[in-house]
Parts: structure tokens; C-alpha cells; sequence
């Protein structure tokens, strides 16, 4: 259940460029890449992902009679013959998409995906694109460094609440997922992927009786076995005795608040005193990687953690350096490759194939950025042809065999880059056929050259 995505979600200088390629008749083929300048100081890599979202968006992308009509009374359009809105109710996707699987780690200036087809098309999906491939991808590279600070323990996504609206949330789940979450709270994710959904109790919950025990002897009646019970609403200790008196013996005790290391290990020491061993220890509240690292560390008998607001907003990193760009045009004379060519933001010309290389090992050790004209042996490609003439080659995979591969791909990473300290020394080599294409490109267009050009 994927929620449709209007094909007004462009920006407007997407739609005013798609008038005056049309009424220029220019309609030639191009192709556009998109990738990421610079991961971050806080991301040793990125996790790909929004990629099936952008696939559906791209098969299903048709104007609306309302929107088209709003196009046609606004004032940028008022020199725009009609035709060019003929040409929009009837415009479909007929291109053709190479991209990395979801759940792929992958480095600066490296294409997630590329996009090929009549240059009004291609240069339509920008903002829709980054938009989703983006959040998506900012979503599971936080998650995934949350996952690995938990060193194996549970981390589910609690983050609906503070994400950038219901939409944000959503996909928040499903990234965070793919990255390794082992579920959500997001009930909508359930529904909608199959996302394992998880949840316990709030604070008000407790607050609306005037007995703490009976709030948690109600809520025990009717969730069952499967009851976690908070215990820090007015006093942690003394509502877990309550507990024990009581005879309840819910799955797990949650810790929302206070000193989590300390109170784990009251918690767990006095539910072992009573014989409840198999009582689980859930921790929530303000948590990042750097925090559940530190409370594991620091030796706190946590079995599992809800991280919220830090997942679902990509906190630290919030709106990677994402960009769409021109790459090739087979229009006129002189080279169809295509790049931008100013010293701080340059990008690679000509269609490009990412290839990966393993050491003896088998861990990740290199990857060589090359144009789809070369040939580098000994490499695997990333970037595979998933979309012909508008349609998909193949049903996606499901979420589940994505998750399973990403957490394969992830385990393939050195050491060092799975560690939380800033580590951005994995090599990303430039061919040199793509460092000439470059130079040609500035030569051609009287640019200087950059001395360091990859």
C-alpha cells in the first residue's frame, strides 16, 4: 500500500524547462544521475534506499485533469501554447532506470540511480527523486548506525510522532526496516509493508487512574502475554514492586526516563531476585547511537531499544547534499556527455557504472567509478537495468529479502567503517578515461582546470 505521489510534486522550474523544451521541439534523449555529493561528517557510508518508491512513481506518474488546469491558469504559463498541455494529459513514463539495489552501502559521487529518456521526461522527476530517494536514504543510514551501536540487541523505530508529518513517517519505517530496525511503531508501516509493529503503553495511560497497580492490572487483562508495562511514571523502583506483589508477569518492563544504567540494573537484578528471568528490560527516551553505545558499554542488562525521534528525522544529518544531474544528450554537434564544471561543485560526465571491489576476505576494499563505455574486470557492478520503456523488468523484491541483504552487505564493510568514530577513508577511484572526459568538457568550454579532480 504506497501512497500515490501527484505529479505536481516538482518543483515549478521543472514544469516552466518542460514548457520550453516543448516549445522549442527539443525532445532528445538524456539521461540524469543521482547521487550524493558528500555523505557527511557523521556517516562512514549511506544505506540506498527509496528505490522501489521512486520506481512506482515513475510507472504510475500521470497528470491530473486538476492539475493540468492549474497549470494552465498559472502566470508562468500564459505565453505556453495549449498543445503543451495536450502533450502533459497524455505524458507517461517511456524511459529506461539502471540503479543499486535497496539496502546497498555506497559513497560520494557514486549514482544511486539513472534515469534515460526524452529530456522533458527525465528533467520532470528531479524533485520528486531526490525527494524520495533522499529522506529515504538519510532514514536508513542513521538507522543502520543505531543497529550496529546495539550490537545484536532489538532496536525498533519510534519515531512517527516527531517525524515530518504522516508521509515522513511512514517511509521512515519502512527505511529504518530495510536498515535493520527489527519493527516499528508505526501502525500504518504494518498495514502497508508488513513491518513487525510494536508498542507498550504511555505515561497518560497510568495518569488517567488514580491507582498506578490498577493501571497496569487493567492493561495486563486485556493485552495478555504480550504486555509491557512502563515503570517510571512517578517512581521506578516502587512500581516495579508493585508488580511483584501483584503477581503480574508482563513480557517487559519499559525505562522512558532518569539514569537508564542504574535503573537497568536495579530492575534487573530485583526481577531476577523474584524468579522472573525471562521478563525482558526495554529502554526509550532521547536515545542515538552514541547513547545505547555508551549504556552497552557501560555493562546496563538492556535486551531492547525504542530510538524514535533520531531515527525518523536522520537528526544529525537531516538533508543530504542529494543532487539529479545532466549526464548525457544526444543533441547536436560535439560531445553528448554532459557535465557541470565549477571548481567547488563539478560532477562526472557520461552515463557512469559503479563497480566493487572485495578484498581476499571478502570485505568490501574498494570501488572504481568508471563511464558504461569502459570495461573494469574483477569488479561487480551496482547499478542494474530494473526499469525498459516505462514499465519494471521485474516485480521488486520483497522487503524482507531486501532487509536480509543489506544486513549481508553491511557485514561485508571493514571494521572501521562500521564504527561510530568518523572514518571516511574508503576508496572511491576516478577512472582515467572519466577524468579526460572532464578535461575535454573544460577545455571545450574555456574552463580551467581543477588541479584535483578525483
Amino acid at each position: 500500500m504506497w501512497r500515490p505521489v501527484p505529479a505536481l510534486s516538482a518543483d515549478l522550474y521543472e514544469l516552466t524547462m518542460a514548457a520550453a523544451y516543448w516549445m522549442n521541439g527539443i525532445h532528445a534523449g538524456a539521461s540524469f544521475e543521482l547521487f550524493v555529493r558528500n555523505i557527511g561528517e557523521n556517516r562512514n557510508y549511506l544505506i540506498a534506499a527509496g528505490i522501489e518508491r521512486a520506481l512506482r512513481y515513475l510507472e504510475e506518474f500521470h497528470f491530473e485533469p486538476e492539475e493540468i488546469e492549474f497549470l494552465r491558469q498559472h502566470p508562468a504559463f500564459r505565453q505556453v501554447d495549449s498543445g503543451f498541455f495536450d502533450y502533459l494529459a497524455a505524458l507517461r513514463f517511456t524511459g529506461d532506470v539502471r540503479a543499486m539495489a535497496e539496502g546497498t552501502p555506497f559513497f560520494a559521487d557514486e549514482p544511486i540511480l539513472r534515469v534515460t529518456a526524452p529530456v522533458i521526461q527525465a528533467q520532470l522527476f528531479e524533485t520528486a527523486l531526490l525527494s524520495m530517494v533522499g529522506f529515504e536514504t538519510a532514514v536508513a543510514s542513521k538507522a543502520a548506525r543505531v543497529v550496529e551501536a546495539a550490537q545484536g540487541h532489538p532496536v525498533s523505530e519510534f519515531g512517527s510522532r516527531h517525524a515530518h508529518g504522516t508521509e515522513a513517517a511512514l517511509y521512515a519505517a519502512r527505511a529504518a526496516y530495510l536498515a535493520g530496525c527489527n519493527g516499528t511503531s508505526n501502525s500504518e508501516a504494518g498495514l502497508a509493508f508488513g513491518i513487525p509493529v510494536t508498542g507498550t503503553m504511555a505515561h497518560s495511560y497510568i495518569m488517567t487512574y488514580s491507582d498506578e497497580l490498577e493501571s497496569f492490572i487493567d492493561f495486563s487483562r486485556v493485552i495478555g502475554e504480550r504486555t509491557t508495562l512502563l515503570l517510571d511514571t512517578y517512581d521506578t523502583m516502587r512500581a516495579l514492586e508493585s508488580i511483584l506483589v501483584a503477581g503480574l508477569h508482563p513480557s517487559a518492563v519499559r525505562l522512558d526516563s532518569g539514569d537508564r544504567l542504574t535503573l537497568s540494573k536495579q530492575v534487573r537484578a530485583r526481577l531476577d531476585q523474584a524468579g522472573l528471568h525471562d521478563v525482558k528490560i526495554v529502554v526509550t527516551g532521547e536515545l542515538n547511537e552514541w547513547r545505547v553505545d555508551e549504556l552497552l558499554r557501560a555493562g546496563a542488562p538492556i535486551d531492547s531499544f525504542g530510538v524514535g525521534t533520531e531515527i525518523a528525522t536522520a537528526k544529525d544529518d537531516p538533508a543530504l547534499s542529494c543532487v539529479y544531474k545532466l549526464v548525457h544528450i544526444d543533441l547536436g554537434a560535439g560531445p553528448r556527455f554532459r557535465a557541470k564544471l565549477s571548481a567547488e561543485k563539478h560532477t562526472w560526465p557520461s552515463c557512469k557504472q559503479v563497480y566493487r571491489f572485495r578484498d581476499a576476505q571478502g570485505r568490501l576494499d574498494h570501488d572504481v567509478l568508471a563511464s558504461v563505455s569502459e570495461e573494469i574486470p574483477g569488479g561487480e557492478p551496482l547499478l542494474r537495468h530494473v526499469v525498459s520503456g516505462g514499465h519494471l523488468i521485474e516485480p521488486p523484491p520483497a522487503l524482507e529479502d531486501l532487509r536480509a541483504r543489506c544486513s549481508a552487505m553491511r557485514a561485508e564493510l571493514p571494521d572501521h567503517l562500521l564504527r561510530l568514530e568518523p572514518d571516511h577513508s574508503y576508496r572511491v577511484e576516478v577512472t582515467g578515461k572519466l577524468k579526460a572526459m572532464l578535461d575535454h568538457l573544460r577545455e571545450a568550454q574555456g574552463v580551467a582546470r581543477v588541479a584535483s579532480t578525483g
